[in-house]
């Protein structure tokens, strides 16, 4: 094989290979993710369960973790596809590199026959001394010369010809292992899937049973919503009417910066998104509107701390039915508001930095865990806090 094409081939192997393994690198580091998102869900689920009561929350809880589940599955079959293909590639390299080593052993065999025709030194000879003239007889002796040589060479080429064979059959030996333990992983994750969809089933089979005392509840939620949003809305208003009034725009670098960490603001607390931003429907009554959620509620552990996101002022503290405390932060021209907090360490006035401790979260009675409802705003423009929080 031509120098130039063997280093074409192995520079395009090589860019495979490389390819395939940021390709599994990313895939892992995208399960590991979601595996810790599921170890979260399950330590909530887990507070629910040492209740002893079946509950909205747990529902919500099983229902993201029923969502990750099968995020994780997805990872696993792109994980599975790349070591198929992977697998496919590595079988394509071997056999040419057998084709090659076929290559290889023919040729030899022909200069180890012709070696063998010349191999006693009085053939040498004769064969010298019948050329023609002095420039055959060198050519003669330099062919007889080379014939030795060349089949050393040729032997040398065979031994790392299977050297590379032997390497890349185990390489192919690994790939077939992984592959097969993703897919054995796959089988169980998706096992755990089918057990946890039943016992959504279950939940919900039972739940309906409570449906009178249900939808009280949701009743009394219903106006608790309104009434938090009417006030918001109403504090967010007074506070943009009174600035354009007294001439005093909001602080430009600061609504600039909040702006451009769009998608990489810290999260408010850890935990899990079980109300999402907009329209939601009612989880086990599904022809039923649940009130429009201006922001997110997150799951949380038990007195959880909850932190700002960005660097602000505190406008206002407000207690409100069914929200305990809360807290309205102003970025510039956006705000931050963290609601249902059994306890608060700033007061209004207060100029606090990303990451400090606005107070500490609520206990749900009925569940056991903590929850945060967050809303994030632009002036009186209500935003979807998923699109600016980081995913991490």
């Amino acid at each position: 094989m031509r120098p130039r094409l063997l280093l074409t081939i192995t520079s395009i192997f090589l860019l495979t290979f490389t390819m395939f393994g940021q390709d599994v690198e990313s895939e892992r580091a995208k399960k590991r993710e979601i595996e810790e998102q599921i170890k979260l869900i399950d330590s909530q689920i887990k507070a629910n369960n040492d209740k002893k009561q079946e509950n909205l929350q747990t529902l919500r809880l099983t229902r993201k973790k029923i969502e990750a589940r099968k995020e994780l599955i997805r990872s696993i079959d792109n994980q599975i596809k790349s070591y198929d293909l992977s697998i496919k590639q590595k079988n394509n390299e071997i056999e040419q590199l057998n084709r090659r080593l076929d290559t290889l052993t023919s040729y030899y065999e022909k200069l180890i026959y012709n070696s063998y025709k010349v191999r006693d030194t009085k053939i040498w000879f004769l064969y010298l001394l019948s050329s023609k003239d002095i420039s055959q007889g060198l050519r003669r002796w330099s062919y007889l010369k080379s014939i030795s040589e060349t089949a050393r060479e040729q032997a040398a080429r065979i031994r790392d010809t299977k050297y590379e064979i032997q390497i890349e059959t185990e390489k192919l030996k690994s790939l077939r292992l992984a592959s097969l333990d993703a897919k054995k992983e796959r089988e169980l994750e998706y096992t755990l899937l089918t057990k946890e969809e039943k016992s959504v089933n279950n939940t919900i089979a039972r739940l309906n049973k409570k449906e009178k005392q249900m939808k009280k509840e949701l009743n009394k939620k219903k106006k608790e919503v309104e009434r938090l949003n009417r006030q918001i809305e109403q504090i967010l208003a007074a506070a943009t009417k009174k600035a354009k009034s007294e001439n005093k725009p909001a602080d430009v670098k600061l609504s600039k910066e909040f702006g451009e960490n769009k998608g990489k603001l810290p999260r408010p607390v850890k935990g899990v998104v079980t109300e999402p931003f907009g329209q939601n429907y009612h989880p086990v009554f599904k022809n039923i509107k649940m009130p429009f959620n201006n922001g997110i509620n997150i799951s949380c552990d038990k007195d959880s701390k909850v932190k700002s996101v960005f660097n602000g002022v505190v406008k206002q503290i407000l207690v409100m039915p069914g929200y305990n405390q809360c807290v309205l932060v102003q970025h510039g021209e956006y705000f931050t508001f963290y609601c249902k907090l059994k306890m608060v360490n700033v007061k209004s006035g207060d100029k606090i930095s990303t990451g400090d401790v606005i107070g500490i979260v609520d206990t749900d009675e009925e569940s056991g865990n903590g929850e945060l409802h967050f809303q994030l705003w632009k002036g009186t423009q209500k935003q979807n806090p998923e699109h600016w929080l980081s995913k991490k």
